[in-house]
């Protein structure tokens, strides 16, 4: 193998993350749906001819990260390399291929420098669009979702392909955002292209399997040397969470030897009648998530940095369902792998994880804004993010994803709905010596008048974020239309001035509430993070609502 210096390797590692970054830059400025311009739901990557990860972009959503791969080999599959030309381009939406969903676009591009193909880029992002019922957790098979594409090529040898793209148009409710989008990331994936061939002669390569292979080494031996750190023995934990009808038991086994992890989610509950299955790439994708964070979380993503990790599921259960289980709502149960599996090293490496998140809300609205144009889009909202030895969770931060929160006034001026209120939830925060994250109450109008349908997915309305270690239990969720409490999976019809609005969960506490310092509580009472009465009753800190000041006083705890 080729050695490269530290020094070298670093510069032009760097450098590959960079040209990452640029390609995600060139689809945010070139997308036309605010789930990418906004919220950033996306991911871009460069592969080697090989088909092994050089680089992915910082803002990245994280499953993506593990899912992209993945897909790349299931393309050439397909389409091997052999039979690609300049010009090609290929992509699918099929859920067990990309990224468990058939709203998530994945669009890859050989790079050719001349004759000879010398690597790949690959964006995914997630269509505003993409038919059947809607974005929801309602069907009960994935034919009912929507339009589902195998392995094709949308571009040959730089020729579009008109028909697909028409058969495309035709199936979906906003065909201009979504035929948008799509180029958008034929564009981008150009963009890196370029930008890769212009970092091969500048620093005069032929080939990238050489850096690749140093690449992948040197990440596998930095993620061995922190598996080492890791106790051995065997970690198990489950968790309980909403199904459609009745609970789900999710379960995992930890066995850590020796620089290698294997995790197993033997235990697990079979698939359910509703949208809200995973496909194993989507599980297999957080598995990898966990363990990152917990050892390098700033190593760059590749096959060498989980070489070292093996992820089994059950055949067919709920987190490695087969076709037709239908799967639109998968992180609504897949998001869930995350606190599943710090439970379960936090017998292992407790300094090291964070308590149960408050996860994300997902809603889709379908209909027709003030001026009568078709509408079909997702809003996202985010609960409390999980406490840590030595930190508060963060408020209303998406859990476990990198995406951003859509501006109130984007979402407004799209679609014609009026967000009314957006503030905190005092007391939502799991109390602890590190408190959880709070959640957000957030009232929206329909103010486009015409009917609009919204569907909710979301989870924490039965079973609240849970705290580690004497910290206590974050607050749960409810969704309302017009003030009253609606199922938390459900589709709604809303006429012109109906309300719905939601109560995003707090995240869990962290350690003895009864230990959290003095002057943060009362900090916490001050920013409108926690109430008087939640500081007496969580704390044991009796609060001067007129100075600001407080003191101990003795609990029933104590």
């Amino acid at each position: 193998m080729q050695e490269f210096d530290a020094v070298s390797l670093k510069i032009m590692w760097d450098r590959l993350v960079s040209i990452a970054d640029e390609i995600v830059l060139s689809l945010v400025r070139t997308s036309f749906s605010i789930n990418v311009r906004e919220g950033y739901d996306l991911t871009c990557v460069l592969f080697d001819a090989r088909g092994r990860t050089l680089a992915q972009g910082t803002y990245s959503v994280p499953s993506f990260c593990g899912t992209a791969p993945q897909t790349l080999q299931h393309m050439l599959r397909r389409y091997p390399a052999e039979t690609l030309r300049p010009g090609d381009v290929v992509m699918t939406n099929d859920p067990w291929m990309g990224t468990g969903h058939l709203y998530d676009i994945n669009v890859m591009r050989p790079v050719f420098r001349g004759d000879k193909l010398v690597g790949f880029t690959m964006s995914v992002t997630h269509l505003p669009d993409i038919g059947g019922v809607g974005f929801s957790a309602t069907p009960v098979e994935v034919y009912a979702e929507g339009f589902r594409m195998p392995v094709v090529k949308l571009m040959h040898a730089g020729k579009l392909n008109e028909e697909l793209l028409e058969l495309f148009r035709f199936n979906v409710r906003v065909p201009d955002e979504n035929v948008g989008d799509l180029m958008a990331n034929v564009t981008c994936n150009e963009v890196g292209g370029r930008a890769l061939l212009d970092f091969m002669d500048e620093y005069g390569i032929d080939d990238l399997s050489p850096l690749s292979d140093a690449i992948q080494e040197q990440s596998a031996r930095a993620m061995r040397e922190e598996l080492l750190k890791i106790p051995n023995g065997v970690y198990k934990n489950a968790v309980d969470i909403e199904g459609i009808d009745e609970p789900i038991r999710l379960a995992a086994t930890v066995k850590v030897n020796d620089g290698r992890v294997a995790i197993d989610f033997e235990g697990t509950s079979g698939p359910v009648r509703g949208a809200i299955n995973v496909p194993i790439c989507y599980t297999r994708a957080f598995s990898y998530y966990v363990v990152k964070c917990l050892t390098i979380p700033t190593l760059p993503n590749n096959e060498g940095a989980v070489r070292a990790i093996d992820v089994t599921a059950p055949q067919n259960c709920v987190l490695n369902c087969e076709p037709p289980w239908p799967t639109g709502g998968r992180h609504a149960v897949g998001h869930f792998v995350v606190p599943l599996l710090m439970g379960a090293f936090a017998q292992a490496v407790p300094e090291r994880v964070i308590t149960e998140p408050a996860m994300m809300t997902v809603f889709s609205v379908q209909g027709k804004n003030r001026e009568g144009h078709d509408i079909s889009s997702l809003f996202f909202l985010a609960g409390g993010f999980g406490a840590a030895k030595g930190t508060d969770g963060l408020s209303v931060t998406p859990a476990p994803s990198n995406m951003t929160v859509v501006p109130s006034e984007v979402w407004e001026n799209l679609t014609g709905i009026v967000v009314e209120r957006r503030e905190m939830l005092a007391d939502s925060g799991g109390p602890g010596e590190f408190r959880g994250g709070v959640g957000q109450e957030v009232v929206f109008r329909n103010d486009t008048g015409h009917l609009l349908t919204v569907g909710f997915v979301g989870q924490r309305t039965q079973f609240p974020a849970r705290g580690l270690f004497g910290g206590q239990w974050g607050a749960k969720r409810t969704y309302f239309v017009n003030g009253k409490p609606v199922h938390p999976k459900g589709r709604h019809v809303l006429q012109p001035g109906d309300r719905f609005s939601t109560h995003e969960a707090g995240a869990g506490g962290y350690g003895d509430p009864l230990k959290r310092p003095l002057e943060r509580v009362l900090a916490d009472c001050r920013e409108g993070l926690v109430t008087v009465e939640g500081a007496k009753r969580d704390y044991g800190v009796q609060v001067d609502a007129r100075s600001g000041g407080g003191q101990r006083i003795a609990t029933a705890a104590q």
